[in-house]
């Protein structure tokens, strides 16, 4: 808040407000579509395989994004009515306890989005072994060691968020996840394609080849809405925490209800994905809308 009324002192910039009604909106749709996402991968058992798991994982990740926003918005609407205090030590727990959840989603997601691509990478060169591989217990195992972990450090991250030394390493983890998952993507690509050239003559082998690449697509669509989703939130917190007083990082930051409204956004495309690419996902949605009419 404070950077806020000091950048409209050294910026001509406006400051873009997204009307309450829209993010209220546009949060419950986001915490709607996951949720059934995550009511479809429980009720077909078809689905219980490492893959939707690791999609349930970024479910619930994107859920306590749109949570988070919700949330923040509510206790927004309180100070303004005089029912909390913005210094108080309620309010000041409150808040750190939003903070958790918003760096929980972010981390979870990141994770998450790593876990699923580590999964297609195995799928697609080592199909014959990937039973083995990347069993239902390994695939839980590593679930349970991501949210610990995630848990861990947004707990930490937000009680010292206001050192630099916490607010670094953070920020640097962002891009270092995404160049991470970028380069194994490209290797991927590269060695799968490489591999079809060589069994072009294999129709079998040819199809399974597809839709593995299929998976890979779909995963790579993944990472580009979280890209556009989250990256503008994350530029946002740099330049909050080390040029907050530099007028272009002031007019950059004059959109962040935009960039809030972004994260949100992402809860909704992303199951969306799932419908879109997953012919047995779609199949169990139509059954329990089925079912529920």
């Amino acid at each position: 808040e404070n950077i806020s009324d000091f950048s409209l002192n050294i910026t001509d910039c406006t400051q873009v407000v997204v009307p309450e009604e829209v993010f209220f909106t546009v949060a419950a749709a986001g915490i709607l579509e996951n949720l059934l996402v995550l009511v479809a991968v429980v009720r077909n058992k078809n689905l219980h395989l490492p893959m939707y798991f690791f999609i349930c994982s970024l479910a619930i990740s994107d859920m306590l994004g749109s949570l988070y926003k919700t949330l923040e918005n509510i206790f927004i609407i309180l100070c303004k009515m005089g029912y909390l205090t913005r210094r108080g030590d309620f309010e000041k727990k409150l808040d750190d306890a939003m903070d958790s959840m918003f760096i929980l989603s972010l981390l979870g997601s990141i994770f998450s989005l790593l876990a699923i691509a580590a999964d297609r990478y195995i799928t697609i060169f080592y199909a014959l072994r990937y039973h083995n591989i990347m069993t239902l217990r390994r695939a839980l195992v590593i679930l349970a060691i991501i949210w610990t972990f995630c848990a861990g450090s947004s707990i930490a991250i937000a009680l010292f968020s206001y050192e630099a030394a916490t607010v670094i390493p953070f920020t640097i983890l962002f891009p270092l996840m995404m160049f991470f998952i970028l380069c194994l993507y490209v290797h991927m690509f590269l060695l799968a394609r490489s591999h079809a050239k060589k069994i072009a003559s294999l129709p079998t082998s040819t199809v399974h080849q597809r839709t593995n690449m299929k998976g890979a697509i779909t995963l790579t669509i993944f990472l580009g809405v979280f890209l556009c989703c989250w990256a503008p939130f994350v530029l946002h917190i740099l330049l909050a925490r080390f040029c907050p007083h530099n007028p272009y990082c002031a007019c950059y930051m004059s959109i962040f209800h935009v960039n809030g409204t972004l994260i949100m956004c992402n809860a909704i495309i992303d199951p969306m994905i799932f419908a879109f690419r997953s012919p047995e996902l779609r199949s169990t949605f139509k059954k329990m809308f089925c079912c529920a009419r």
